[in-house]
């Protein structure tokens, strides 16, 4: 009587959890892989097409284009976040004064929205009135205006965004790793004559390899699925140069007045076959990350 109570309270308790998973996620997906076969505008009659909107996306220069461009941003993300991270938090760990209001500061950007975080960078890096660009002015620093937002340097500055916004997570992972690296392992190291940079090498990022592993990880993930402070940012302009991949399909979902032909019109039906093989690149991209880590370990 007691076991079938208790499992009627757990069951009860995982029901609301499950009930959310299966409305706002199950079923949308459901809902979407559906319409990957129809011509279907958010509006009016759906007309079966069968693949003909994969053909299309086969076709679409602007998508592929967004495929480039999230691979640039991931790239950019990962190369600066997880050295920044780890840095920090080797600082971190040597109980330096103060610490703990530090690991909070560093903390703090990963638990601001992504869009109130990107208006307040728009307000720094605007070419016209932006904090950046006055103070580079008051100082000599540059001899005019520079359109951080523009063509030339629009993909650098949301990597940067992108960078502060990540950084302060992977830090206190990092942090979490070093931790649990017990002391008596470095006094061992340290009485074979291992200076600190030697430690550092054969000692500290071997035993932090399972942490590493699963921070890049979520590192890739997140960098290949982000797009909120791009679309608050530069909305995927100037000219598609930071329209990436979730960005795209957003518009064809959502379609607004910015750039680019997919925020048109509204195509839930084209976007349903687009957020499709999105999806596949991401899981593709992880796949081959697990099989190259699992490579890794085997020959370490």
């Amino acid at each position: 009587m007691n076991r079938k109570k208790n499992l009627a309270f757990s069951y009860g308790f995982m029901m609301p959890s499950f009930l959310l998973t299966v409305v706002l996620g199950i079923y949308p997906i459901g809902w979407a892989m559906r319409y990957m076969f129809y011509d279907y505008k958010g509006y009016g009659a759906e007309r079966y097409i069968g693949l003909d909107n994969f053909a299309r996306v086969l076709r679409d220069g602007e998508f592929w284009q967004s495929v480039v461009n999230t691979f640039a941003y991931a790239g950019g993300k990962l190369a600066l976040s997880i050295p920044l991270a780890l840095l920090l938090a080797v600082l971190l760990n040597r109980g330096l004064r103060g610490r703990h209001v530090l690991r909070a500061v560093f903390f703090m950007p990963t638990i601001i929205s992504s869009a109130v975080m990107a208006v307040v960078f728009f307000a720094i890096f605007n070419a016209y009135n932006g904090v950046l660009n006055q103070f580079l002015l008051k100082y000599k620093l540059i001899g005019g205006a520079v359109d951080w937002l523009g063509v030339d340097h629009a993909m650098l500055t949301v990597v940067l965004v992108s960078v502060w916004g990540a950084v302060g997570n992977y830090m206190l992972l990092f942090l979490a790793g070093l931790q649990n690296i017990p002391a008596d392992v470095y006094e061992s190291a340290s009485l074979d004559g291992a200076n600190k940079l030697q430690q550092f090498r054969y000692v500290t990022l071997p035993m932090l390899g399972p942490v590493s592993q699963m921070i890049v990880m979520l590192a890739i993930i997140n960098a290949l699925k982000g797009y909120e402070s791009i679309m608050v940012l530069t909305d995927g302009g100037p000219v598609g140069k930071t329209n990436v991949m979730f960005l795209y399909v957003y518009k064809l979902f959502f379609p607004t007045a910015g750039t680019g032909a997919a925020s048109q019109v509204q195509e839930i039906g084209y976007g349903s076959a687009v957020a499709f093989v999105t999806a596949v690149i991401v899981g593709a991209v992880t796949v081959l990350y697990f099989y190259g880590s699992k490579q890794m370990n085997r020959y370490a």
